[in-house]
């Protein structure tokens, strides 16, 4: 009888509990200096390819050149054309990893860019749930993820005392 009066005393609280879905891709969409934020990436990230595409074009040129004049060089020539376009690679895909490698120049602006944005959004949650007494906001834009959690169902620490974890 007790684990009857158990299980009900669960499923009641867990009813108790109230959220609401969100879609934070849609809301994005509709914040106009979001939009412009996304122009603003967009352009800058069309140019640093072009910037790219050029540097690899200029190798596939000279590679080009090289194999048409190979059979002229000598071995010094060679080993040098090829030092050069192994050094143009080598740089080429370094411009690369620093425009749009993780931690790169694209990361950082969109960073720069759209997280303010974001921020508003995500404040804008918050207050959403502080009047409506959302315990949970789920996300759908990604996958359903927490996006916000009343701090007072957080059992983080109580999940460190039975790990016997001190802070």
């Amino acid at each position: 009888m007790l684990l009857v009066w158990l299980s009900v005393g669960t499923v009641t609280a867990a009813l108790a509990q109230r959220y609401c879905v969100i879609d934070s891709h849609y809301i994005l969409e509709q914040v106009p200096e979001y939009k412009l934020a996304q122009q603003k990436l967009d352009s800058i990230a069309s140019g640093w390819q072009k910037e790219i595409d050029a540097k690899y074009q200029q190798i596939d040129k000279m590679y080009k050149s090289y194999q048409a004049e190979q059979v002229m060089l000598t071995q010094d020539l060679k080993q040098k054309r090829e030092d050069q376009l192994s050094q143009m690679q080598k740089e080429a895909a370094a411009l690369q990893q620093q425009r749009f490698g993780y931690q790169g120049d694209l990361f950082k602006m969109r960073e720069q860019l759209v997280k303010p944005v974001q921020d508003k959004v995500y404040n804008a949650v918050q207050q959403l749930a502080a009047q409506q007494l959302y315990d949970f906001v789920l996300d759908k834009a990604g996958g359903i993820t927490v996006f916000y959690s009343d701090p007072k169902l957080d059992k983080s620490e109580e999940v460190l005392k039975i790990l016997q974890i001190k802070k």
